[in-house]
């Protein structure tokens, strides 16, 4: 049903340390409904929304990744993932809410603007991402990135497996496949292959360092979809 991604121990073992919260993610209400295709389209234009936001600091964080990368290959790796892969993402993102079944909430959600709001969670995610990408080790500011690519990969062949064969008239099959495809899964083969390259290399501290950034942002995600299930905003609670 899943890849592993895994090339090596050290990938292995970070992957393995976040297991409680991989199972919570793929229990999570938001993506039981997505699969079923009962997800409320006003849920899924949020989320869609806060990506939109989610991936312009992501693309921030793999920029300085890039600047900061000790080989060239790795330079041109967080380039090319920052530019023409969050491209295609956003791409992807603006067909689904020019479509007649999102459009018509993009509007309501961002108070008539048609410019969101980053929530809480989108803006505690995407701040953390670009500080450890510019102020902790290098080694620690790729572990920080690297669920994005992998967990979503993995969430990918979840999905597709729980649907089955009615992918075919599914109302969230463009997303679902995004996520679930050879292209997708290239990224993120050599995404962990650097992780494994530079954990092999990371004396103990940086490597304790790295696995507690994955962990860290492995929660992020979690936190990402479950906001995007109760349209997270900054608005205060009444008594």
């Amino acid at each position: 049903m899943t890849r592993t991604y895994h090339s090596g121990p050290h990938s292995q073992e970070v992957w393995d340390s976040a297991a409680d919260t991989l199972r919570a993610i793929e229990d999570l209400p938001f993506l039981a409904e997505l699969a079923a295709g009962t997800l409320d389209a006003r849920v899924f234009t949020h989320y869609i929304l806060q990506d939109e936001i989610y991936l312009a600091g992501y693309a921030k964080a793999m920029t300085i990744l890039a600047s900061r990368a000790a080989t060239q290959e790795q330079t041109r790796f967080w380039a090319e993932a920052a530019g023409l892969a969050v491209h295609e993402e956003q791409l992807m993102h603006a067909q689904l809410l020019g479509a007649d079944r999102l459009g018509p909430h993009v509007t309501a959600l961002t108070d008539g603007t048609g410019v969101p709001t980053a929530s809480p969670t989108t803006l505690g995610y995407t701040s953390y991402l670009i500080a450890q990408a510019a102020t902790a080790p290098y080694e620690v500011g790729v572990a920080a990135v690297l669920p994005c690519f992998w967990v979503y990969a993995h969430m990918g062949k979840v999905l597709t497996a729980r649907v089955g064969e009615g992918m075919g008239e599914h109302p969230y099959r463009e997303w679902i496949e995004t996520y679930d495809s050879p292209e997708f899964d290239s990224s993120v083969d050599r995404a962990v292959a650097i992780y494994e390259d530079l954990a092999r290399s990371a004396g103990p501290e940086v490597r304790a360092a790295m696995a507690a950034a994955f962990r860290q942002a492995t929660v992020y995600e979690w936190h990402f979809w479950a906001a995007a299930h109760v349209r997270e905003s900054w608005d205060a609670p009444r008594c």
